[in-house]
């Protein structure tokens, strides 16, 4: 298990994702001028991801990831697959469930098929940051049961990087302490006793549309970085 470094069991609320991403990055100070890369989990995460990398002079991209359904149970994830098509496979899970090669290859492509749709028009005004060898913070505006997250850091640590920390405003400590064996450090703000939903925690908890995340993208890019 990865560095858990839990700041507070309270459960007042959070203004809004700004707020949050400002917080976040005054707990990840070290990492200023070593030029992160800061990974938005779509579509909330990337406000939050925002304020991180301002605060630490940081690269901002997304991180697309989608899981590997397991067949009959398409919420539980035999494995993820990242942007740039590297695939993994829990294959203890896969063997205990008897999933056989070819349905875990058939999704797979189909996966593989949705993401690249997906990437499309984000990469029209972000072009994709090489992570390998680079310090990595993935952040998200909360997490609950955690499913998409945890894709996100199994998808994100295919691509080698030096360092991989994963930035949290609230969730449930047993999720959190899940989560860290993903990643090489987790730092989360809150984790209060009784969670019910991330919204909960967020005074302001609007929905992001796609149009606004490809333009916060768009206003953050720094051609070279």
């Amino acid at each position: 298990m990865g560095q858990v470094r839990i700041v507070s069991r309270s459960s007042e609320e959070f203004t809004d994702r700004t707020q949050a991403g400002q917080r976040l990055a005054a707990e990840l100070s070290e990492y200023a001028g070593k030029s992160p890369v800061v990974l938005g989990i779509p579509r909330g995460g990337i406000i939050v991801a925002r304020e991180i990398a301002r605060k630490l002079g940081g690269s901002l991209d997304v991180v697309l990831a989608h899981k590997l359904g397991t067949p009959g149970q398409p919420e539980l994830a035999m494995g993820a697959v990242s942007e740039n098509g590297q695939v993994f496979v829990n294959e203890s899970l896969a063997s205990s469930f008897g999933i056989r090669k070819e349905s875990i290859e058939n999704e797979t492509l189909r996966q593989l098929d949705l993401m690249r749709r997906r990437s499309e028009s984000i990469r029209k005004v972000r072009p994709r940051v090489a992570l390998k060898g680079r310090i990595v913070i993935i952040a998200d505006d909360g997490v609950a049961t955690g499913a998409t997250t945890q894709v996100a850091f199994q998808a994100t640590s295919l691509e080698q990087p030096e360092r991989l920390v994963a930035a949290i405003p609230v969730g449930p400590e047993e999720t959190i302490s899940r989560l860290a064996g993903f990643v090489d450090e987790m730092v989360c703000l809150r984790c209060p006793p009784m969670f019910a939903a991330v919204g909960q925690f967020y005074l302001s908890f609007r929905a992001v549309e796609d149009e606004e995340m490809l333009r916060v993208l768009e206003e953050e890019y720094k051609p070279g970085q």
